[in-house]
């Protein structure tokens, strides 16, 4: 079982251990996802904006492990132009595809412009979800109406939903698959606890798709 990283976030963060097992939930369900062949979609607010882009840098290219493309994929490019093909199969790094809803400024503004704003991110869920993917939804309060309306659309489209908030009861736990709810209530205390979060699942598909 790939644990052993929740044991070392739990050694470093003890508060966290009511978190366990949401975390082992939220890693089968993207494990699951990634072994299909399918992606994460993520978004948030604010700070939470900016962790739905840290947590795409982390599975899009290497975090802790090396990640050479497989051997069929450098074979391929290698066929296409030996040139180019060899500097891309030296370079390109294994990736987890994920995308953050939260860029993507000339849709975002248009469709803010021309509709409802809150229903932004649930727009993008519904032009770029497919079955099998996953959302995940950061948000601080868990009430986060541009997020519910995501998850909400994510779910009708065949999605799994994963949500990371805070302790207090929120709306955003009924409609996820699984909700880490960290132990704090204090919007930048639960931004402190998220990044080990979240950290911790990017370690965990990265040791099983990429390790040794």
């Amino acid at each position: 079982m790939n644990d052993e990283h929740i044991e070392v976030l739990i050694s470093r963060f003890p508060s966290l251990s009511t978190c366990r097992e949401a975390i082992m939930q939220a890693y089968n369900i993207l494990r699951q996802a990634y072994a299909d062949g399918h992606k994460l979609l993520v978004c948030g607010n604010g700070g939470s904006a900016s962790d739905s882009e840290h947590i795409v840098g982390e599975l899009m290219k290497e975090f802790k492990l090396k990640r050479e493309v497989y051997k069929n994929q450098a074979d391929e490019m290698k066929r296409i132009d030996p040139e180019l093909g060899a500097a891309l199969a030296k370079h390109l790094q294994g990736a987890l595809p994920a995308i953050s809803l939260t860029g993507h400024s000339s849709l975002t503004t248009a469709f803010m412009n021309d509709s409802n704003p809150e229903l932004v991110f649930a727009q993008q869920v519904n032009g770029y979800g497919t079955p099998g993917d996953v959302f995940m939804g950061i948000s601080t309060s868990g009430n986060s109406k541009n997020v519910l309306y995501a998850a909400v659309a994510a779910r009708a489209k065949g999605l799994k939903v994963i949500g990371l908030t805070g302790a207090a009861p929120c709306r955003l736990s009924s409609l996820a698959d699984v909700c880490i709810q960290v132990p704090e209530t204090e919007t930048y205390k639960i931004q402190e606890l998220h990044l080990p979060v979240y950290h911790c699942l990017c370690m965990m598909l990265e040791k099983h798709f990429f390790g040794k």
